[in-house]
């Protein structure tokens, strides 16, 4: 009887050690859940509401999902820590727990935070953004996307690219939307013996005829070099961005063509071989 009477009361004690955390934590911790799922549900709404205003102000497509983030981010965890405290957790020690295993977290994961920097420094410098075209690891295409860790990029051949941004921050690329107009090299060459100065007049007259070629800056027209087997003629001239490579290729058919209308020969390279016969 004395056995049963003891474990009688030691269930009693434990029931009244339980009441006491029930009665001690109970209501804490129902408030902080309750305080949790208000709390996100504010956050949401900031978060949304923001995004709204971005998109009404034209706000950067590719900073404002990152600003977002970090902004949503920042109140989780803060919202997080209010609610550890509210249950009694010595907040000071949370915050420490939390600091070791970010550097845990941070030694395991250097290229990924690479990237992540990379991506901060892309979306604040803006070297490029969304739907302009640049140049970069060897890679020529459009900007689709500029993500925290990567920047996508569809290649004119249908290719979908994905950059880490720790390299493309820290690497040469070259953006070729920045610029309104951009200018057009050609070299072409001439036989020995054709006339020069109709060359020349050819050359311009096509220029001129072209509306999408600017008349400033002027074309450039002047014999670039005595090549082995040509007379080297060099053009430059500027167009718009758009109508770059469009131009290129169309003076390089126009040449072809009309230099053989006006008598006007494209060399290309040959040996001549001469044979003695010894006695």
């Amino acid at each position: 009887m004395e056995e049963i009477q003891s474990i009688f009361d030691d269930a009693t004690n434990y029931s009244n050690i339980i009441v006491e955390y029930v009665m001690e934590y109970g209501l804490k911790v129902i408030f902080a859940v309750l305080v949790l799922i208000v709390g996100l549900w504010i956050i949401k709404m900031i978060t949304n509401g923001l995004r709204k205003a971005m998109d009404k102000r034209n706000f950067d497509p590719s900073l404002s999902p990152f600003l977002l983030m970090l902004l949503g981010i920042a109140l989780k965890v803060m919202l997080g820590i209010s609610v550890v405290g509210m249950v009694g957790i010595e907040v000071t020690s949370f915050i420490a727990v939390l600091g070791a295993a970010g550097l845990a977290v941070g030694l395991a994961l250097q290229g990924t935070l690479q990237n992540f920097a990379g991506g901060v420094v892309i979306l604040l410098l803006k070297p490029f953004k969304v739907g302009e075209v640049i140049d970069a690891k060897g890679y020529l295409g459009t900007v689709k996307e500029i993500q925290i860790f990567y920047t996508i990029v569809n290649t004119f051949d249908k290719k979908t690219v994905y950059i880490p941004n720790g390299s493309l921050a820290n690497s040469d690329m070259t953006n070729l939307s920045q610029e309104d107009t951009r200018r057009n090299a050609w070299t072409f060459g001439i036989a020995y013996g054709d006339d020069y100065d109709k060359a020349k007049e050819v050359l311009k007259r096509l220029i001129d005829e072209d509306e999408r070629i600017l008349k400033d800056p002027e074309p450039f027209i002047a014999l670039e070099s005595l090549g082995d087997s040509s007379v080297n003629i060099v053009v430059r001239a500027w167009s718009k961005a758009a109508d770059l490579w469009p131009v290129h290729f169309d003076m390089n058919e126009k040449v072809y063509k009309t230099f053989a209308k006006e008598g006007l020969n494209i060399p290309f390279p040959q040996m001549d071989v001469h044979l003695h016969k010894e006695d």
